[in-house]
């Protein structure tokens, strides 16, 4: 039986500090043999959203710890690493920097690869954690920072089929939450507060719903939250404020999917019908449960990573990380911090105001 590579991944592009170590098995499916994330969300509660200097800082602290931790509980040894891998980007830079520079330095001390990672392509391979996840793919990336449909057709070859021109919609979340005065981070609360709420007591927009393809647009129904929870008299209100958002989040992903699902089939074959979801929003139960039953109404294949790595994890870059390593796909150690690094980077840059349909 022939060693499998051990990749060590490192992540720190915003608020999360984390380190996984990840391996694979006979049948070449990643094993996740440590997961430490650290949050810091008490550091930045008072703020009410992250603070990139006090988030920089808070990883400085952490990150040797954070990363002792993942080697200890995975049962290995550092001379039994083949690879580290870190999150080169999109995010905060000085986020950014710390995990990248801590990965950097222990490939060099170690003599062992350095691979440089994007944020986005973890989540968008995430799903391969937990099951067997052939090319191609359709890929919905929903999260804090992005939300984007993409064709995946292998490892570093993405084509994006739609994008938010303005807001990201787990932003839209958070913004949402901290309007009904929700603590930071409050956009998971949402999906709680609309449970006690009457989704169609509140008539909200569905920006560019009937145009723009498979793009998406948040900011108009982020302003009419605004203007409607100055309103807001009480308890019950609240509520149903909330569940009118989530309805309306959840009417405008199905509309919009099923525009990306025909994109997705003017190039594939309809055997590859397969339909991933990732990104921190992927958590949200009620996304999950529509877009599940919209794969079946359409003869998809709905892939979902676990709940646990849906947000900012390590495990996702390491295993980024494990399928370069066997492509031997590795990175010089002078790899920058890129803040800004699109999947598909020939794409147009379409975030901001007049955009035109």
């Amino acid at each position: 039986m022939s060693k499998k590579p051990l990749i060590l991944g490192i992540e720190s592009s915003c608020d999360e500090t984390a380190a996984s170590l990840v391996t694979e098995n006979e049948q070449g499916i990643p094993v996740v043999l440590s997961n430490i994330v650290s949050s810091q969300e008490d550091v930045h509660k008072e703020f009410g959203g992250v603070v990139p200097e006090l988030a920089a800082r808070s990883h400085i602290e952490k990150i040797d710890w954070i990363v002792k931790k993942a080697i200890d509980k995975s049962g290995k040894k550092i001379n039994e690493i083949d690879a580290i891998a870190s999150t080169a980007g999109p995010g905060l830079i000085v986020c950014l920097s710390v995990g990248l520079s801590f990965g950097k330095t222990f490939a060099l001390t170690t003599n062992k690869p350095f691979i440089a990672v994007n944020h986005l392509e973890g989540h968008a391979l995430s799903p391969k954690l937990n099951s067997k996840l052939d090319y191609p793919y359709l890929l919905l990336l929903i999260s804090g920072g992005h939300s984007q449909y993409l064709s995946v057709q292998s490892i570093g070859k993405y084509k994006r089929l739609g994008t938010t021109i303005d807001d990201a919609l787990g932003e839209a979340f958070d913004k949402t939450a901290k309007l009904l005065e929700i603590e930071f981070p409050g956009g998971r609360e949402i999906e709680v507060l609309a449970e006690k709420g009457n989704p169609e007591k509140f008539k909200l927009p569905k920006p560019i719903i009937n145009k723009g393809g498979c793009n998406l647009s948040f900011a108009g129904l982020k302003t009419a939250v605004l203007k409607i929870s100055k309103t807001i008299k009480n308890d019950q209100e609240k509520f149903d404020l909330a569940a009118s958002f989530q309805k309306t989040i959840e009417e405008i992903l199905y509309k919009k999917t099923i525009v990306a699902f025909n994109e997705f089939e003017k190039t594939n074959s309809p055997k590859e019908k397969k339909f991933v979801v990732a990104g921190g929003v992927a958590a949200n139960k009620k996304i999950r449960a529509m877009l599940m039953k919209l794969c079946e109404e359409k003869n998809y294949q709905s892939i979902f990573p676990p709940i646990e790595f849906c947000g900012d994890n390590a495990a996702m870059i390491a295993m980024v990380g494990l399928e370069k390593f066997k492509l031997k796909l590795f990175s010089d150690l002078d790899h920058p911090a890129k803040p800004r690094w699109p999947l598909d980077e020939d794409a147009a840059f379409l975030k901001g105001a007049g955009v035109k349909f």
